[in-house]
């Protein structure tokens, strides 16, 4: 299967492709937030390592024979060429710039690309910040650019922003504990997502047995179905954002049942059977724009891991196209409430 178009990813490449910047003959080289793409498939995959939160891009790296590391674990001065892709939200983007700074050799070179429609002057102006003077260029409707050799780096705001989006508790007064554990970057970080507390409003007490929560992010929904459903036994918590991952552990940490969690893209289907499932699905994908065949993905996942008799419990936008696919998969489907531009529906597997 040939890779998507990424342009970023092209656009992060490109100064090499043009002779402006050269591959380091010692290896490794430092891919942050790296993605496959084929504009990756021509350089030494053996030089390179990476880090990548997100399962199905780090599954993607893995199956060309790239080596994933821990991001909160890097070595600092040790790689001649570190390469960058900031995500959208500012402080996440920011720890990971000054990462790749405290990361690179002190003659080596950060390079890094964003979309323009997502922040690339904001990114640019931030590794200037820690780096001093970069170079740029504009390609594919992104922006690259990279530091010089012997940057003055800038050592305070480097150890300052490489705790930007470090884990903090968020006050929440509807839930239980009166806060949650969350970081800067996961979806909803800062709050409540308001589909997710429309469907928690709606759950049953009746729910029973062992319950999945299918893109769980930092366990909002998995919290509310423990707190509300004092019938449920044990719980399964999947979520391909590892990040988001270890917030929902250290927030179920105390739960009156067993609970396991998964680093896994449900997209390929989970192994284990469930008595109910809850799921707000995601419908976009990393630079990828928006992908409504991911949520048919998930209703399909929950479909074949739901037991005989067992229901989903989702939430969407209102727009989004899943009744064919809830159609396909279950005997019985039913919308509970439409309200805000989001539908809740109940379905219940044959």
């Amino acid at each position: 299967m040939s890779s998507p178009h990424d342009s970023v990813l092209d656009a992060l490449l490109y100064p090499f492709a043009e002779g402006l910047l050269h591959w380091p003959q010692a290896a490794p080289v430092l891919f942050l937030r790296g993605r496959e793409g084929a504009a990756l498939h021509g350089l030494p995959h053996a030089a390179l390592v990476a880090t990548q939160s997100f399962k199905p891009e780090a599954a993607r790296l893995e199956r060309i024979g790239i080596t994933l590391l821990d991001e909160e674990a890097l070595p600092a001065h040790h790689y001649p060429l570190v390469l960058v892709l900031p995500p959208r939200q500012r402080e996440e983007a920011r720890a990971l710039l000054a990462k790749a700074c405290r990361a690179v050799a002190a003659d080596g070179v950060v390079v890094a690309a964003v979309s323009n429609d997502e922040g690339a002057k904001s990114r640019e102006a931030d590794l200037k910040h820690l780096a001093g003077n970069v170079s740029t260029l504009s390609k594919y409707h992104c922006r690259v650019f990279w530091t010089r050799p012997q940057a003055a780096w800038e050592a305070a705001h480097i150890a300052q922003w490489a705790q930007a989006d470090a884990p903090r508790r968020q006050p929440c007064a509807e839930l239980p504990a009166g806060a949650f554990h969350t970081r800067p970057g996961v979806f909803a970080w800062d709050r409540v997502d308001a589909a997710s507390r429309m469907l928690a409003n709606v759950l049953p007490a009746t729910l029973r047995g062992r319950v999945a929560d299918l893109g769980a992010g930092w366990g909002y929904l998995s919290m509310q179905v423990l707190a509300r459903c004092p019938h449920v036994t044990a719980l399964d918590v999947y979520e391909a954002d590892a990040r988001a991952l270890a917030l929902a552990q250290r927030n179920l940490a105390d739960a009156r049942v067993p609970v396991h969690c998964h680093w896994q893209d449900v997209e390929r289907g989970v192994s284990e059977r469930f008595d109910a499932i809850v799921c707000n699905p995601p419908f976009h994908a990393l630079g990828r724009g928006d992908r409504p065949d991911i949520g048919r993905a998930f209703i399909a996942a929950a479909s074949a891991a739901l037991k005989s008799g067992g229901r989903l419990w989702l939430v969407a936008n209102r727009h989004l196209p899943y009744e064919d696919a809830l159609g396909s998969g279950f005997a019985q489907v039913r919308s509970v409430a439409q309200d805000g531009g989001f539908k809740i529906i109940e379905a219940v597997k044959a």
